[in-house]
């Protein structure tokens, strides 16, 4: 089995932790300033039973600070009186504008709060490889640059050539094999070889991006192996359990199959609803460019120019890396040179 490594980037704005399996990007763990801490999973809270649904088993749980979540109910656990207080936690966080899901842990008292915060960045990341360093420093800082390109990417190369592509929508994440591009071979042979190398990339990319829930894959070919493709699905995403509920290749040629959803998809920090770059996800890049920049050069002035969205989210971050520099960076808003989204400029 390939080893996993682990690297924490302490960048300007935001702690980038990233678990590598052979090398390569495994799972990426974002956390901005000024991230609300009980929002997170395992963070412990008082809520108040704000309204109830009860043929639906459902209790929506005001958490305070405009935050709610939901909590299912069964007769065996009895049914929640609307207006009371419950301590509950976070099983699975917030994503795509639905609310988190809470796990009961009984009676509570008082208004809605955090009462304990839900593990560090730090021990998170120990969870996924016990008892192996974390890096840091300019090793962490590129690995986690390269983890978040290929979390935004769409589209993932297989070692014997084709890719995958990978298209989320609300009901569920399409991944499509694509044999384009690979070597000659007999079809079949090609075939099985490239759906069985999609399975491990779509397991490694999907932890990536932190998508979960119902994972439709278009395989290659047809006269499938479902013996075979099934067993290496289940090794593909065994670090996904536990949770994973695969279904049987059917007659279209698709495996179907349910990921556990626990954590907030990276890719909804790091994206807007279109695809692109969220101006904060481009801001925390123009602070490390500046970041970069200042080291190599100590004397130096820098300026960061770029659109205003960009530039307003750069700046909270600004006063404490300016701190560290000595004040010699600012932040312009203004239309950098044409094909470029930022760019650092002297000052």
């Amino acid at each position: 089995m390939s080893q996993r490594g682990l690297f924490l980037d302490d960048a300007p704005g935001e702690r980038r932790g990233v678990v590598t399996l052979g090398g390569r990007p495994e799972r990426l763990l974002l956390l901005r300033d000024g991230a609300a801490a009980g929002e997170v999973l395992g963070a412990r809270l008082v809520g108040r039973i704000r309204a109830l649904d009860a043929a639906a088993g459902l209790a929506f749980i005001d958490l305070g600070e405009g935050r709610e979540g939901v909590l299912n109910f069964t007769k065996e656990t009895g049914r929640p009186v609307q207006g009371a207080a419950v301590e509950v936690e976070i099983r699975t966080e917030s994503r795509n504008g639905k609310s988190a899901t809470l796990r009961a842990i009984g009676p509570g008292e008082g208004r809605p709060r955090l009462l304990s915060a839900a593990p560090g960045l730090e021990e998170r990341l120990r969870a996924f490889a016990p008892g192996t360093e974390i890096r840091r420093g300019p090793s962490a800082r590129a690995m986690a640059d390269l983890a978040q390109d290929e979390a935004m990417a769409s589209d993932f190369p297989l070692p014997g050539g084709g890719r995958i592509w990978i298209e989320p929508t609300r009901a569920l994440t399409a991944v499509d094999v694509d044999l384009g591009g690979r070597a000659p071979a007999p079809p079949k042979k090609a075939a099985r070889a490239a759906n069985l190398e999609a399975l491990a990339e779509a397991a490694r990319a999907l932890r990536l991006k932190g998508l979960g829930g119902l994972v439709v894959i278009d395989l290659v070919g047809r006269a499938h192996d479902p013996a075979a493709l099934l067993a290496a699905a289940r090794t593909a995403f065994a670090p996904d359990n536990p949770g994973v509920a695969l279904g049987s290749v059917s007659r279209f040629g698709t495996l179907e199959l349910t990921i556990p959803r626990r954590s907030r998809p990276v890719v909804e920090d790091l994206e807007d609803e279109a695809g692109a770059p969220t101006p904060l996800t481009l801001a925390l890049s123009l602070l490390r460019e500046l970041e970069r920049e200042a080291l190599a050069d100590p004397g130096g002035r820098f300026a960061g120019v770029a659109v205003t969205p960009v530039a307003e989210a750069a700046r909270p971050a600004l006063e404490a890396l300016n701190g560290r520099m000595g004040g010699r960076l600012e932040v312009r808003a203004e239309l950098p040179r044409a094909g470029v989204t930022f760019e650092v400029v002297r000052a």
